[in-house]
């Protein structure tokens, strides 16, 4: 067998009682005894409930067949979701000892669809800033080379994926906490719509920004954890209660007539990106062209009025929730959280108030921008990973974001591989379509994946899931 499986792939071999789940998730575990003092992706593993499970799955699949494509496929949760009976710390000192009596709607519907759970993964803290040091755990490490970033804030879930710990996942995004850390782990993330899947139960940050999503390594596997994931919820007011399509129906149809759209001033001038990056970002965009796409160059506001009117908005928001322990007991922060969350004391109602109205603008202004056509493009990430110990305290603030302008308006947002760089770290492209038209972008991602040789790549560091 290969030496690493898809979710697709352990699926399949799942149905055809080829693969037992608990030996799948036993080399799961396996794995993560021999990786994970390197790459610090998970807080908890919770060993004996996963091997619970799988064992349960596997007799329930052997007496009737799969329930669905997850039934006994080993993920894992950001650290920010309540698991019921299951430690839930949001990588923050104030909520060490915290064990939840519920789950958060997204984690029962994966154990709903048969899903193992192995375990709690490493985020920023309250996945708004990082990395710290100076937390009871320590931030996870990027597995192309355990000296560099992850980038935040679902930066465990990302490691563990691409280094084969786990085969999916689940993250949250405010402004990027997918798509950042999928892009520098080299890995498939999604932030679907504002609203497509329910947030009850997640650790919020930004209650009008907050975004809960799929990550995995290929488009293919988010598209099969979507189907589990979207839906309405009653227990989330902010939850959409439009139908949800099937989003593997067309996953293989291609991009043959699509309109692309590509935000070029985003990354060449607004926040350029490095040389190499710009190389990759043209040959997948010639890929599309290839593969039948008409591709045109879009122009909306500047990258700064983005990130000015969301991180304005994130941080009121984030400062919203955090308010009553920064008063009463900030030295349970870490010293970055404490640092920058403080600013938001210093933003006005007018202030926030204004940060809206420019939003309603440049809402407006993207839905006539996407009007005839079917899909945006830009970067990710500005370039490979850094070094982690050479992240910048304020880089959150001093730094362009590309992803945040999606965050903005509740676009779903892909992130891709689209190769490497000089230094051998993952380079990515971020496909955006209008709101509820995941399939449509599921479907260009994956026609991307499978007309290159990215997926074949993984982590040096990484050993093989299978003999």
């Amino acid at each position: 067998m290969a030496q690493f499986l898809t979710i697709a792939e352990a699926a399949r071999l799942i149905r055809a009682k080829v693969l037992s789940p608990v030996e799948l998730t036993k080399m799961c575990l396996d794995r993560i005894g021999q990786l994970d003092d390197k790459i610090n992706a998970f807080i908890t593993v919770t060993e004996e409930f996963a091997l619970d499970s799988a064992r349960m799955a596997e007799k329930n699949i052997m007496a009737h067949g799969p329930r669905t494509p997850l039934h006994g496929i080993p993920i894992g949760l950001k650290d920010n979701f309540k698991t019921n009976g299951i430690a839930t710390t949001g990588h923050s000192r104030q909520l060490m000892g915290y064990i939840p009596t519920e789950d958060s709607t997204a984690g029962r519907k994966l154990a709903d669809a048969g899903a193992v759970h192995l375990g709690k993964l490493a985020l920023h803290e309250f996945a708004f800033t990082g990395p710290s040091f100076d937390l009871p755990w320590p931030p996870a490490r990027n597995p192309w080379n355990s000296e560099h970033f992850t980038a935040g804030s679902s930066s465990g879930t990302a490691a563990a994926i691409a280094s084969g710990m786990m085969l999916g996942g689940l993250g949250s995004d405010t402004g990027g906490s997918i798509r950042g850390p999928a892009a520098l782990c080299g890995v498939a993330g999604l932030k679907p719509t504002f609203g497509r899947i329910s947030r009850y139960g997640v650790l919020p940050t930004a209650f009008s920004m907050d975004h809960v999503g799929p990550m995995a390594w290929t488009v293919e596997d988010c598209a099969l954890l979507l189907q589990a994931l979207a839906g309405h919820d009653a227990l989330d007011p902010t939850c959409s209660d439009r139908p949800v399509p099937d989003y593997s129906a067309d996953l293989s149809s291609g991009v043959k007539g699509m309109k692309i759209g590509v935000v070029r001033h985003f990354f060449e001038t607004d926040s350029p990106v490095t040389a190499t990056t710009l190389l990759a970002i043209e040959d997948a965009l010639d890929t599309f062209r290839r593969l039948g796409a008409e591709l045109r160059t879009i122009a909306l506001s500047p990258l700064s009025d983005w990130k000015a009117a969301g991180y304005l908005i994130m941080l009121s928001e984030a400062y919203a929730v955090h308010e009553p322990w920064l008063r009463t007991q900030p030295e349970k922060y870490g010293e970055l959280m404490r640092d920058q969350l403080s600013l938001g004391a210093l933003i006005s109602a007018a202030d926030y108030i204004q940060a809206q109205r420019r939003r309603r603008e440049l809402s407006a202004e993207m839905d006539e921008a996407t009007a005839d056509i079917d899909l945006l493009v830009c970067a990710v990430q500005s370039g490979e990973a850094t070094r982690i110990d050479a992240v910048p305290k304020w880089r959150s603030i001093e730094m362009p974001s590309h992803t945040i302008p999606f965050s903005v308006t509740g676009y779903p947002a892909l992130s891709l591989c689209c190769g490497y760089g000089n230094g051998g770290l993952p380079l990515a492209i971020q496909l955006i379509s209008r709101p509820f038209e995941e399939a449509r972008l599921l479907r260009a991602g994956h026609a991307y994946e499978q007309a290159t040789a990215w997926r074949t790549q993984r982590p040096p560091m990484a050993l093989p899931i299978l003999d």
